[in-house]
């Protein structure tokens, strides 16, 4: 592979295109910033072939459709390792999901690696070489790029495609090709991406444990939340973090002072929005007496609890059986839902209920 070329005009995002279009795999990275706003900011848009590795700058006056029209090709395999905030970030810039997919954390995972393990750590074990971590915090909004940022940059692409050769093969000998492109379909849908107002509660911590006329307070507040980071382009969590939702949602408090004694309100908050917070509990208040709940609540029952430890109990029998992390074959969150006749638990479905839904599922019914 050659080395890196930064793209910053119109002409040379045109070249690169067209040299990508003969490419039948690509590369793929991003690096952006999400710390100060609500949608994050591309800053670099990294690919590379078995011939080139492009750095295309997208603060650049340039027109990148033509980029983007290319990452959708169907036709031409994506490679990207951790891949969920890389697809995010360029399907807001784009509207468009790169695909079809192959990550190779997924990939590792499945073949015994650790489920979260990082680039640079498979790269070490998997290839052999050193990769420097030294701008892994460095601000990539700033212009011009470093020399050391550049060669980070490429460095997140450049041994992604001898990744891809090898973790595929080693997928192909165990017989779990399947198992990613099952995994890596699920990151092909639009909603994984988007954050409707009316469905923002799902993101708050510690939902399911409220009672049900909390839990409709803690939407409103919720919906309201969201569509003030939405106006103002910030973090959910600078407009009202979700400790202090949920003390909102559970106090239900009445007055400005009631606000104050809150400990999770910070007092900047209760003097700018205090009247606004007291006037949207005031109106969701009696609407949402008597509302059902709409996850269950508290934690599991002495009689679940003990149902949902025997399968974590095969889970993790099992998965030292395959030679993988446990929470790759199921995570406690998908046990639970198993356990709790939730018709939607990904154990029920595709290579999860063959290697360990089947015979969850019989120990359920033996009960």
């Amino acid at each position: 592979m050659r080395d890196a070329t930064l793209v910053q005009t119109q002409a040379e995002i045109d070249l690169a295109v067209f040299r990508m279009r003969g490419a039948t795999r690509l590369a793929l990275d991003t690096e952006f910033m999400r710390e100060r706003t609500y949608y994050p900011l591309l800053c670099l848009v990294q690919v590379a072939t078995d011939n080139d590795c492009f750095l295309i700058d997208p603060l650049a006056p340039l027109d990148a459709s033509e980029l983007y029209g290319l990452l959708a090709d169907r036709s031409k395999l994506k490679i990207l390792h951790a891949a969920r905030q890389d697809l995010e970030v360029l399907y807001q810039v784009s509207g468009n999901i790169p695909g079809p997919l192959f990550d190779t954390q997924l990939a590792a995972a499945m073949l015994g690696y650790p489920a979260q393990i990082g680039y640079a750590d498979l790269v070490a074990s998997e290839l052999g070489h050193s990769i420097d971590k030294g701008q892994t915090r460095t601000d990539w909004s700033r212009r011009p790029l470093t020399p050391a940022q550049l060669a980070y940059a490429a460095d997140d692409v450049h041994h992604l495609l001898t990744l891809n050769d090898s973790l595929a093969s080693r997928l192909q000998s165990a017989g779990r090709t399947d198992w990613l492109a099952e995994d890596a379909a699920s990151f092909d849908s639009s909603g994984l991406y988007e954050t409707h107002q009316e469905d923002a509660w799902r993101r708050i911590k510690g939902f399911p444990r409220l009672t049900a006329q909390q839990q409709a307070v803690a939407r409103a507040l919720a919906g309201w939340r969201e569509q003030r980071a939405i106006d103002a382009d910030k973090p959910r969590a600078w407009i009202l973090s979700d400790a202090a939702l949920i003390s909102l949602a559970v106090a239900l408090p009445r007055s400005q002072a009631e606000l104050e004694q809150l400990e999770s309100l910070p007092p900047g908050l209760v003097r700018k929005r205090g009247r606004t917070l007291l006037e949207l509990l005031d109106s969701v208040r009696s609407s949402a007496t008597g509302a059902a709940a709409v996850e269950p609540r508290g934690r599991p029952t002495p009689e679940e609890s003990r149902r949902i430890t025997q399968l974590m109990k095969l889970v993790r029998e099992r998965a030292a059986d395959e030679g993988i992390a446990p929470e790759i074959l199921a995570t406690r969150r998908d046990v639970e839902s198993l356990a709790r006749g939730s018709g939607d638990s990904a154990l029920l479905k595709g290579w999860r209920h063959a290697v360990i839904g089947r015979e969850l599922e019989s120990t359920l019914a033996q009960r």
